[in-house]
C-alpha cells in the first residue's frame, strides 16, 4: 500500500522555515520586553513608595527638653515612641514594600513566560487541548498532594500584605514565642529567649500575638509594711515616678508618666501599691526593673519600711503550704 506524500513547494518550505521561527523569535522577544517593562514599572512603583514615605516621615531635631512646654514635650515623645513602635517605622515599611515588589516581580515573570510558552507551542502546531487536559489532571493531583504547601504560600502572602509582623518583632504563635529573624512565603523563623530557633510553617499559624506593635504595659507591685502611712508612701512614689518621667534616659521609652493606681492587696503584714506605666514595645521589663529600684531607694530615704516576713507560732519561718 503506497502512502501519498503531500506536495511541498519551495514557497511552502520558505514560509515554514522562515515564518514559524521568526514568529517564535518575535514571541520570545515580546515576552522578554514585556517582562522588562513590567519589572521596571514595579521597581519604579517600589522606589516611589519608599521615597514618598521618606519624604513624609517627620524630621525631628534636638531641642532641650526643659525648654519645651509640657504639651510639646508629650507630643514630641509620642512621635518618637510611634517611630519605634513598628506602626510607622520607616525601615520596617521599606522592607515590607520591597518584599511585596519582589513577590509581584516573580508572579509577573511566571505569568508572562507561561503565556509565551503556550504561544510558541501553538506556532509549532502542537495540539494544546490534550496537553492542557493532562496538565489539568496533573495539577489536580499535585494540588491534592501539596495542599499544605499551597496553604503555607497563601498564608505567607496574606501575612505580608497585611503586615501582621516583620523581622525584629516579638510574636507569640502558640507553640513558640520569640523574635522574628526571617519571614518567607512558606516558613517564619523565630528565636526564643533561650536561643532556640523555631521554624514555623505559615499555614500552621492560627493566631499571632505581636508584642512589638502598639505599646507595652509595665505593671509593678510595690509592697510596704502595713504599719506605714499609705498616703505618704503613695506621695513618695508619685514624686519618684515624676522624676523618672522627666529623665532624658527614659523620655523616649515612656509614653506617658507612670501612674500609681492605689492599694492592690492588703495582707496581715504588708500593703501592696500598684504602678502602671505605658511604654514602648518590648521595654516593659526594663521599665519594671527601673521602677522597683527607684521605689526601693525612695522609700529607704523617706523612712518607709518594707514588710517583714511573718513568723510562725514557734518563732521559726512559716510552714510551707501547697
Amino acid at each position: 500500500m503506497a502512502f501519498a506524500v503531500p506536495a511541498l513547494t519551495w514557497s511552502d518550505a520558505w514560509d515554514w522555515f522562515v515564518g514559524v521561527p521568526l514568529a517564535i523569535v518575535l514571541i520570545l522577544f515580546t515576552a522578554a520586553v514585556t517582562r522588562w517593562l513590567v519589572h521596571r514599572g514595579i521597581d519604579a512603583f517600589v522606589t516611589s513608595a519608599i521615597n514618598r514615605r521618606a519624604a513624609e516621615a517627620p524630621q525631628s531635631r534636638e531641642v532641650r527638653t526643659d525648654q519645651l512646654p509640657l504639651v510639646r514635650r508629650q507630643a514630641r515623645r509620642a512621635g518618637r515612641w510611634l517611630n519605634r513602635s513598628g506602626l510607622i517605622d520607616q525601615e520596617r515599611q521599606d522592607r515590607r514594600i520591597s518584599t511585596l515588589g519582589s513577590v509581584l516581580r516573580s508572579c509577573a515573570s511566571v505569568v508572562i513566560w507561561s503565556v509565551a510558552v503556550l504561544l510558541v507551542l501553538d506556532q509549532l502546531r502542537i495540539n494544546l487541548a490534550p496537553l492542557l487536559a493532562s496538565a489539568g489532571v496533573g495539577g489536580i493531583a499535585v494540588a491534592f498532594g501539596a495542599q499544605s504547601l499551597v496553604k503555607d504560600f497563601l498564608s505567607g502572602l496574606f501575612m505580608m500584605f497585611e503586615d501582621q509582623y516583620g523581622v525584629g518583632d516579638v510574636i507569640d504563635v502558640g507553640e513558640a514565642t520569640g523574635t522574628v529573624e526571617e519571614v518567607s512565603l512558606r516558613v517564619t523563623r523565630l528565636r526564643d529567649a533561650n536561643g532556640v530557633v523555631w521554624y514555623v510553617r505559615n499555614g500552621e499559624i492560627v493566631r499571632i500575638a505581636n508584642r512589638s506593635q502598639g505599646w507595652s504595659t509595665a505593671m509593678v507591685d510595690v509592697p510596704i509594711a502595713a504599719s506605714e502611712d499609705v498616703e505618704k508612701a503613695q506621695a513618695v512614689l508619685r514624686e519618684t515616678l515624676a522624676e523618672m518621667d522627666g529623665d532624658a534616659q527614659w523620655s523616649g521609652i515612656l509614653l506617658e508618666e507612670p501612674r500609681v493606681l492605689g492599694v492592690e492587696t492588703v495582707t496581715g503584714g504588708s500593703v501592696t501599691l500598684r504602678v502602671l506605666a505605658k511604654c514602648a514595645p518590648n521595654e516593659h521589663f526594663s521599665v519594671q526593673r527601673e521602677i522597683r529600684e527607684r521605689a526601693i531607694v525612695a522609700f529607704h530615704r523617706a523612712g518607709i519600711k518594707a514588710p517583714t516576713p511573718m513568723l510562725g507560732s514557734s518563732g521559726g519561718p512559716p510552714a510551707a503550704t501547697t
